[in-house]
């Protein structure tokens, strides 16, 4: 294998049953830009990202809901700088109706000061936006385990 000096995630690829209704939840979640989008019936999807580096691609090519049971994505996690931006996300998904894994902000794990929201989006797929510090002194919700929200 060559060895990189840079490997970093690029962006991430979800199916989705209805690419119009997840387009509008990662929008006013995430405060993402469309950057492209195929309408070809058949051919949905939808490039989404800020500035221009593209983050969440939605591919309308799927039915039924997120299967936990199945190998593949455990959840997808996002990254911001302060809970008080946890706090404000949470705000926007109580108003869509999400559906959440946890009540409020919650640690990583038994004295963690990283931890975060975790929820699900309209497809059922399991969701988590986190800050590296800040989510002191709350109990962790699986004690002597990772927390991630969906142990």
């Amino acid at each position: 294998m060559s060895k990189t000096k840079n490997l970093q995630t690029g962006h991430v690829g979800l199916n989705v049953t209805d690419v119009d209704r997840s387009l509008a939840f990662y929008r006013a979640v995430f405060d993402l830009e469309v950057m492209a989008e195929g309408k070809e019936d058949g051919r949905r999807w939808a490039f989404l990202g800020r500035d221009t580096r593209l983050l969440v691609t939605l591919w309308q090519q799927s039915e039924g809901t997120f299967a936990t049971d199945r190998p593949g994505l455990h959840h997808l996690s996002f990254q911001v700088d302060t809970v008080e931006e946890i706090k404000d996300a949470e705000e926007v998904l109580r108003g869509l109706g999400a559906e959440f894994a946890h009540e409020g902000v919650v640690p990583h794990g038994e004295n963690a000061s990283s931890g975060g929201i975790f929820f699900t989006d309209p497809d059922g797929i399991r969701l988590e936006i986190y800050a590296p510090t800040g989510a002191d002194p709350a109990d962790a919700p699986t004690p002597g385990a990772p927390t991630c929200g969906f142990f």
